[in-house]
C-alpha cells in the first residue's frame, strides 16, 4: 500500500518542479517521510519513466557530473488526478472506520 501512495507523492512533487533522483529524496524527508532512499526513488522513477507518467533529461550541475531530471508527463498528470480521487476515498473511509462512523444511505 505504502509503495502506492509513494508514487502518488512522487507524481505530486514533481508536478510542482522538475527534480533530480536525490533532490526528490531530500522533498519526501521534509514531508516526514524517513525511510526513503535514493536506492528505493531510482527503481520507481525508471518504472514511471517506462509507463510514461514522467520524462527525464540530463541537465549540467555545479557539483560533479550531470543530473537526470524528471517531469510529469500529460499521462503522469492523469495519474495524479486518479490518485487523488482514489487517496481522498481511501481516507474518508479509513477515517470513518477509525472513528466508527458509519455513513448513512438515503
Amino acid at each position: 500500500m505504502l509503495k502506492g501512495i509513494l508514487n502518488g507523492c512522487i507524481l505530486a512533487i514533481i508536478k510542482n518542479k522538475e527534480v533530480y533522483g536525490y533532490e526528490l529524496a531530500e522533498k519526501l524527508e521534509s514531508y516526514g517521510f524517513q525511510s526513503f532512499s535514493e536506492g528505493t526513488i531510482y527503481p520507481l522513477l525508471m518504472r514511471m519513466q517506462k509507463e510514461e507518467l514522467v520524462t527525464s533529461t540530463l541537465k549540467k550541475s555545479t557539483a560533479g557530473p550531470r543530473r537526470k531530471y524528471y517531469s510529469l508527463t500529460p499521462k503522469g498528470e492523469i495519474e495524479l488526478k486518479k490518485f487523488k480521487k482514489q487517496w481522498d476515498y481511501l481516507q474518508t473511509n479509513v477515517n470513518r472506520v477509525l472513528t466508527n462512523e458509519v455513513e448513512k444511505h438515503s
